[in-house]
């Protein structure tokens, strides 16, 4: 997809990291937050436009929302947020074409155990990677762009 700079799964949302430190290799015009819960949630989305850099565009959308925006293309250099694989499945699976996707923060929960690192994920969630893997779209694993990127292809197999 023309103008998308970085597909990133961190169930942070919009943080430091991000915003610091992807920013400097991936400078992006927009951020598109995808997320049904968050879109609904006023208050998220006042906090997320606050840690937005100044002269980036934020917007908060719902998946159905999302891929209505991406079916009409990317005018500006763009990152995807979301919180988990399965948003990106779901925009994948109506026809958009994304072809690297990178894992930040995805941290433990009731339904998720530790995948790599301080990397965890459920079994569906680890279903949903190989699938994208299967499709041919780079799955990769980095906190931030000093570290080393792990390709999950590997860390699936342990």
């Amino acid at each position: 997809m023309d103008n998308l700079v970085l597909a990133r799964i961190d169930d942070r949302l919009i943080h430091g990291q991000v915003m610091t430190a992807w920013m400097k290799v991936k400078p992006a015009k927009q951020i598109l937050v995808i997320d049904d819960k968050v879109a609904k949630d006023t208050f998220m989305i006042d906090v997320i436009e606050l840690a937005a850099p100044i002269g980036v565009k934020v917007s908060v959308l719902s998946c159905d929302d999302a891929i209505v925006e991406l079916q009409k293309g990317l005018l500006i250099p763009t990152i995807l947020l979301a919180k988990t694989p399965e948003t990106y499945k779901k925009i994948i699976d109506a026809g958009i074409e994304i072809s690297a996707i990178n894992v930040g923060g995805m941290g433990v929960n009731e339904k998720r155990r530790t995948l790599y690192k301080n990397i965890a994920a459920s079994e569906k969630e680890r279903s949903v990677f190989k699938e994208f893997i299967n499709k041919g779209i780079k799955v990769k694993i980095q906190i931030i762009p000093a570290n080393t990127a792990i390709e999950m292809v590997d860390v699936l197999k342990k």
